[in-house]
């Protein structure tokens, strides 16, 4: 049985033994044997357990946490929206304490993380593990008192470079124009608009049955996730942006703020090791990592890959540029500084780009 599972049952022999005997076997345990949890932890996320991110991310890092527990924190994986609920859900499963950890989009709520949404302004974008590290640290400034007040975050990130998958072949601007086509979040829904397209909100796992059904025409993902959502076999048509990225998405591992403020502090100190800067850092890298094999394998299937040449790139750079100005002016409107948040955000990436 996968150590990740729904319920895990230890079976234990029936022992009669005195306090003195139980002390003393305790105190006989070595480094090696089962320690019984002390903690056990829910996480709680959307993808199936065989998509990149549970597999190449979330499932190591509790195996590695669960191992520098010494086995006294354990954790319970649901995989696919598991324990009930759907995507959008998943922040206050978390806040609620229905779920121990989750994993989500903040995205997905919109309005509620706004100043998260700056990374996924158009053609901001530069490498997916320098954004992630930018963004760590752009929220440690601004926004881990005040957007993620009501959880404890232990990492965010984004992932590698999006691009368009199509039914027809997007190979300007101009045939952008009325394709019905999913984005993930507000920014990307009003920057698609900007484009010409008409945009359709719905988180990832509703992907293929929409593409199947002909209620959208194109989505833009990563390509980590295609495998897992068969994308490949609904679509035949990938266009890219060559050294530049249309855009990304935000996600965040956020906790239970009582389950962690309930921890003993010596396991909150292997979670907060395990969290932060490396891991969001880390996180962001793994998932552009994850989109090599993929786009290989839709490469051998024969699917049309689309690589934009830079100076009709430089057409849908400047379609999208309304889309920033009026997240600035929103930022702004409500007193967040849309100006400052942008150009720290900038800086950050540029920092971080190339390290």
């Amino acid at each position: 049985m996968s150590k990740y599972r729904m319920m895990r049952s230890v079976a234990a022999g029936a022992l009669t033994v005195g306090a003195v005997a139980v002390a003393a076997l305790s105190l006989s345990l070595t480094a090696g044997q089962a320690v019984a949890a002390e903690v056990t932890l829910r996480l709680h996320q959307m993808l199936p357990a065989q998509a990149s991110v549970p597999k190449n991310i979330l499932e190591p890092w509790m195996a590695r946490i669960e191992e520098e527990s010494g086995g006294r924190i354990e954790f319970q994986h649901f995989p696919a929206m598991q324990l009930g609920g759907k995507p959008p859900e998943l922040v206050d499963q978390a806040i609620d304490g229905i779920a121990d950890i989750v994993w989500t989009l903040p995205g997905y709520t919109p309005g509620r993380f706004p100043r998260t949404e700056v990374f996924e302004l158009p053609f901001v974008m530069t490498n997916a593990e320098a954004v992630s590290r930018a963004f760590w640290q752009l929220a440690e400034e601004t926004m881990l008192d005040q957007d993620f007040k009501d959880m404890k975050v232990l990492g965010l990130w984004v992932h590698g470079p999006g691009l368009i998958h199509s039914k027809d072949p997007i190979d300007s601007l101009d045939d952008l124009n009325g394709v019905k086509l999913r984005a993930p979040t507000r920014v990307t829904n009003d920057m698609f608009s900007s484009l010409g397209a008409t945009p359709v909100g719905m988180p990832v796992p509703a992907v293929p049955e929409a593409l199947s059904k002909g209620v959208i025409d194109a989505t833009v993902v990563p390509w980590e996730v295609t495998g897992a959502l068969k994308i490949n076999e609904l679509v035949s048509n990938h266009t890219d942006f060559g050294d530049d990225a249309l855009y990304t998405a935000t996600f965040v591992l956020g906790m239970n703020r009582a389950a962690y403020d309930g921890l003993p502090d010596d396991l909150k100190a292997i979670i907060d090791k395990n969290s932060g800067l490396e891991l969001s850092g880390f996180a962001g890298g793994q998932m552009q990592r994850d989109d090599a094999k993929p786009r290989d394998e839709a490469i051998e299937k024969g699917a049309t890959m689309i690589v934009l040449p830079p100076e009709e790139v430089a057409r849908w750079k400047e379609a999208s540029a309304p889309t920033i100005e009026k997240w600035v002016a929103e930022m702004d409107e409500k007193g967040m500084d849309g100006t400052g948040l942008y150009n720290r955000a900038i800086e950050l990436i540029e920092e971080n780009t190339g390290k």
